[in-house]
């Protein structure tokens, strides 16, 4: 899993840009306190709580990454184990940061992000509607959306956000389609509840979508650079 967090610049209501890697944010400079007696606000707060669930997202992703890589099943196993430790932690943190900051939507991504990792579908389909309504534009919440549809079987809804993010941000639709990808030859590994119909209906869209991608790639601000 790529994660790649970059410093970005905060107004008082933290209207930040969202990079385009893992859950979208990455973390906010730390705003002056004021005096030695100034009382941190609850958006200070907040602040404090969503940066450090980022630290601990990046730890998770990375012990997730090595997990994948590992051979030894026995020690695939323990990355896994603390790398659901470090998920569980940054969703706590994040959780709070939204009851400090029921604005931030951010958080409200990022704790959509970390129940995914753990497993939790529905809770982050809730979060990242969340994210939405705060911020109906946000490429990144509307990926990792599709990726909670996935894990559900929801593809008809995965599809949609594909196709919202085709038309504005092809690069987080290029990474939506390869987690369509995955889950095409997982399913065909392993039906896990979906009727062969389904699946090979989904398949068959998956590639014409690659397809069309590829064509059109030219067309777009990044392919017009690589064609240079």
């Amino acid at each position: 899993m790529r994660m790649i967090f970059k410093p970005l610049a905060m107004s008082l209501l933290f209207a930040v840009a969202c990079t385009a890697y893992g859950a979208g944010g990455g973390e906010m400079p730390n705003r002056p306190m004021g005096g030695s007696s100034h009382a941190p606000t609850p958006a200070e707060q907040a602040q404090s709580s969503y940066n450090s669930g980022v630290k601990d997202v990046e730890k998770a992703d990375d012990l997730s990454a090595g997990a994948a890589r590992q051979d030894d099943p026995a020690r695939q196993a323990k990355a896994n184990d603390k790398a659901k430790e470090k998920y569980s932690s940054a969703l706590k943190k994040f959780t709070h940061a939204t009851e400090l900051d029921a604005s931030l939507y951010q958080a409200w991504n990022y704790v959509g992000y970390t129940n995914r990792r753990l497993g939790n579908y529905e809770a982050a389909l809730t979060a990242y509607d969340h994210a939405l309504r705060l911020k109906p534009d946000y490429a990144e919440a509307i990926e990792y959306r599709g990726h909670a549809y996935l894990g559900l079987n929801r593809l008809g809804e995965a599809k949609d956000a594909y196709l919202a993010l085709f038309s504005g941000n092809r690069k987080l639709a290029a990474q939506l389609l390869t987690a369509m990808q995955a889950w095409v030859g997982d399913h065909r590994a392993n039906p896990a509840g979906v009727d062969g119909q389904s699946l090979e209906s989904f398949a068959s869209w998956v590639s014409e979508r690659s397809t069309i991608a590829s064509q059109t790639a030219s067309l777009t601000r990044e392919g017009a650079r690589a064609a240079w």
